[in-house]
């Protein structure tokens, strides 16, 4: 049986009297796209965050690789390999194309103007970038140092994408990669979670969207009341059976997949 590449096991998280968490489990394994669905408040939004180090859960355990991790700051599940592509895509509109795909981790200069006087190495940052963006098809790119705020939302979207393949060696999360884009663009984005996958990166898809869920997804984790109620094959069941057990106007039938 193959293991879990990250797994959470009895997560519980609580703000004041809310239980956001109540005993959540999740696991993705090597090289699927896991769907994450949930209604509104279901706490689909906490399991990603505490998942991708943005919270702390008050309970349970997180394991990588089969070995226990515990992330602060989502800096230190970055660091463990696990990157995350934010609804909002916490891009900077005035930096170009390549300094947003190393925001955070520039590379310097090497010698004495890297160390000493921090000097940014900036042909080789967009000479990776380029690589990165063609590497996922996304040419269509001309000026890797033209400003991001002169891309459209699906090409945002990309650079977005591309950062995180880049340095997501283990795992990319994608909270609603979609959901502000149009059909072709969105056509777009959901190509490159393809490619994503082909080069053998599990992803967790956070969508709302129940035509891409479907489209893309090996399985899908249904969330609600704070826990996962489920997991079920696409193949298996119709997007309105994954709607009614994500409401509660259906029960779950047999044992839990």
């Amino acid at each position: 049986m193959t293991e879990p590449i990250l797994q959470g096991r009895n997560l519980v998280k609580r703000y004041g009297r809310v239980v956001a968490l109540d005993h959540a489990d999740f696991e993705l394994y090597p090289g699927e796209i896991l769907a994450v669905i949930g209604d509104n408040g279901a706490g689909k939004s906490t399991l990603i965050k505490a998942l991708s180090g943005a919270v702390t859960p008050d309970e349970g355990e997180i394991t990588l690789d089969g070995k226990p991790v515990h992330f602060s700051t989502p800096i230190d599940a970055r660091d463990k390999g696990i990157e995350t592509v934010y609804q909002n895509l916490a891009l900077s509109p005035a930096l170009s194309i390549s300094d947003n795909m190393f925001l955070g981790r520039e590379i310097r200069k090497p010698g004495v103007l890297g160390a000493v006087f921090r000097k940014l190495d900036r042909k080789e940052m967009e000479r990776q970038a380029r690589d990165k963006l063609s590497e996922l098809g996304l040419l269509t790119i001309q000026n890797i140092a033209q400003a991001v705020e002169t891309l459209s939302g699906g090409q945002r979207q990309g650079v977005a994408v591309a950062r995180a393949a880049a340095f997501g060696s283990k795992v990319v999360i994608m909270d609603e990669p979609t959901a502000a884009l149009g059909v072709k663009e969105s056509r777009r984005v959901l190509d490159l979670i393809q490619i994503l996958k082909g080069k053998g990166v599990p992803i967790v898809l956070i969508s709302h969207n129940m035509p891409h869920v479907f489209e893309v997804a090996d399985r899908i984790h249904i969330h609600r009341l704070g826990r996962r109620l489920t997991v079920i094959n696409p193949k298996e069941y119709s997007m309105s059976d994954a709607v009614a057990l994500m409401t509660g106007a259906k029960e779950v039938a047999g044992p839990h997949t």
